[in-house]
């Protein structure tokens, strides 16, 4: 899952790279005994994969999942199978819901206490394990006769998300140069070329429409979406990351502090893998204030300054036994772009998972697996206070806005900081004589097994630059609501129209400029917007004139999308167009107070 690398402020130690632990030989290309899945766990099952079928030298096209889950049903299954929407191409897009006794409303969840994990793979199509290991796990806790997750938790799988992309099959040379395996994979993009994996608060494409449909349905406790890194030869068999954005202030502590370092112990205990948090190695640039890390070397990272950063890899330098300061293994951007960073705003847990692209393809079907398998024990096993977790923060976002000021900062923008300093697991990589031997994403270089632990700051979290807090509500006036209110309403947040003239008191935003940035992977072009606020102030908000009221289930999510300011909003993603214009009042205010106005709900 490839993503620029950030230009961030933080604190980088002298001396970070003092100690350099004594190298260890390790196998780091087969499945670990202990893990669930391995070459032997689905011997005589039916249905197979086709990675399965093929001992793993291919992968799945679009006709092979429908026929798996067609066959899980023949086969007895009970689950309940649908399709989120249809792709640009016009294929369906198949989901999957198993649980025992078998759920298909959300509703029906509530009612028995259920917490609904909703798990995504396949939007980046060439990154094809996700895929491969739900299809295995979905048939292996069905036909599991024993009490397992499903009498616990309702199952939601979405196996193969960028269905058009992943048809567009080509070599892997071409469509997924970094990666071990398999020879033909689909493509990056979908059929239009948007990274839907940067596109879940423009909306543009009709993937990720059908799945905010589908998330606005159900608001699944958990959403997983399943990846594959293309960057740094580190020690891991996968990466991780909660929710990155600070401005989901409700769940993210309890992801990233409480859940996931007990699922790192986890998968290493039970099931041989070490995992970490997501990252690649960056190093300081010279001259940069604070020690700002510049690209990801060994990784493809760049910078939005532009140009790679110079010098050897980290790899490089722990093989040559010159270890140098200034290292860091950082993650990627905290933007709700991003599917996994998105849904923290809603209140509920977020993770990604990326399996580690140089891994063989069968170790990384088994360590998503695993994974994914010992995510979904966690919920089953805490679900109550995972299920309450989604409903304070509901109720702490409906407190606030009653009380405009009274929520904590909420972050607007953010750069990175250092999460905590550890010894990082590094592969030693040595030169390769032989050009027959030589791996995909590899060059002239070789992986060797062998691990040191290199001390680091670990920089897997961020830090809030610019914070606003709730305030009560958000108005715009009818041609506004003729841009935004699309967008608004596919994101779920409801709106409202005035019926009668209503006093309030409200903050305008004057702007002083507006700045384009190019594009961003999706066809909108991007933007940022400068300018300051105005004290509040009396006014009338006009009969027909529109109201987003923050004390709604998804108003952390309109603040961040309704705000000027934030980094990756609608006026940043150009939604503002023909309205919006330097020297000029935003078209949104910010009503400040409690008010009590006439409205009705807009239905389309």
């Amino acid at each position: 899952m490839r993503r620029t690398a950030l230009f961030v402020a933080a604190v980088i130690f002298a001396g970070t790279f003092a100690h350099v632990a004594l190298a260890q030989q390790v196998d780091t290309r087969s499945i670990p005994a202990k893990s669930k899945y391995n070459l032997q766990s689905f011997a005589g099952k039916r249905p197979l994969t086709r990675a399965e079928r093929t001992n793993f030298t291919e992968t799945s096209h679009y006709d092979d999942v429908i026929v798996f889950i067609d066959s899980l049903k023949k086969l007895g299954a009970k689950i309940a199978t649908g399709s989120i929407g249809k792709t640009g191409e016009g294929r369906d897009l198949p989901y999957v819901i198993a649980s025992r006794p078998l759920i298909t409303t959300p509703a029906e969840a509530r009612r028995l206490g259920r917490p609904v994990a909703y798990i995504q793979a396949n939007i980046h199509a060439g990154e094809v394990e996700g895929k491969e290991a739900m299809q295995s796990l979905l048939r292996d806790l069905l036909f599991d006769k024993k009490k397992n997750v499903l009498d616990s938790v309702v199952l939601i799988v979405q196996p193969i998300y960028n269905a058009d992309g992943n048809e567009k099959w080509a070599p892997q040379a071409k469509n997924r140069g970094a990666q071990l395996g398999p020879e033909m994979v689909g493509t990056r993009q979908n059929a239009s070329a948007t990274n839907l994996n940067r596109d879940y608060v423009a909306a543009t494409a009709p993937e990720t429409r059908a799945s905010l449909a589908m998330l606005n349905e159900w608001t699944p406790d958990l959403f997983m979406d399943l990846h594959t890194t293309d960057g740094s030869v580190h020690g891991y068999a996968l990466t991780y990351s909660p929710s990155l954005t600070p401005t989901a202030v409700n769940v993210l502590p309890y992801t990233a502090k409480t859940m996931l370092p007990v699922i790192r112990h986890r998968m290493l205990a039970r099931d041989g893998f070490e995992v970490q948090d997501y990252g690649d190695f960056s190093r300081t640039r010279t001259g940069t204030p604070g020690g700002a890390p510049g690209g990801a070397l060994g990784g493809g990272g760049f910078g939005r300054g532009g140009g790679r950063a110079a010098g050897p890899s980290l790899e490089q330098i722990i093989a040559d036994s010159i270890p140098t300061s200034g290292w860091v293994f950082s993650t990627y951007e905290p933007f709700p772009r991003y599917g996994s960073n998105y849904y923290g705003l809603r209140n509920r847990i977020s993770i990604l998972s990326e399996a580690f692209s140089h891994d063989p393809f069968d170790r990384r079907v088994a360590s998503t697996y695993d994974f994914v398998s010992e995510i979904l024990s966690y919920l089953a096993e805490h679900k109550k206070e995972i299920i309450a977790l989604g409903k304070e923060g509901d109720a702490k976002v409906a407190s606030w806005a009653k009380n405009p000021g009274s929520s904590p900062p909420l972050a607007l923008e953010s750069r990175m900081d250092t999460t905590r300093i550890e010894d990082v697991r590094v592969e030693v990589v040595t030169p390769l004589t032989d050009s027959s031997q030589r791996e995909p994403g590899m060059g002239m270089r070789k992986r060797t097994g062998v691990i040191k632990l290199v001390r680091m700051p670990v920089m897997a979290s961020f830090t809030p630059t610019l914070t606003s807090t709730l305030p009560y509500a958000y108005a715009f006036d009818a041609k506004t609501a003729a841009a935004i209110v699309p967008i608004l309403k596919i994101h779920g947040i409801t709106v409202e129209q005035v019926d009668a003239p209503g006093s309030v008191t409200a903050q305008s935003f004057a702007v002083d400029t507006v700045m384009d940035r190019g594009r961003s992977e999706t066809p909108r072009t991007m933007k940022d917007v400068g300018g300051r606020w105005n004290e509040p102030a009396a006014r009338t908000l006009p009969a027909g004139s529109y109201i987003v009221r923050a004390g709604q289930p998804f108003g952390l999510l309109a603040f961040y999308l309704l705000e000027p300011q934030s980094d990756d909003g609608l006026a940043q993603w150009s939604y503002y167009d023909n309205i919006l214009a330097p020297h000029d009042q935003f078209p949104v205010v910010r009503v400040t107070k409690p008010a009590t106005i006439r409205t009705h709900v807009v239905r389309n």
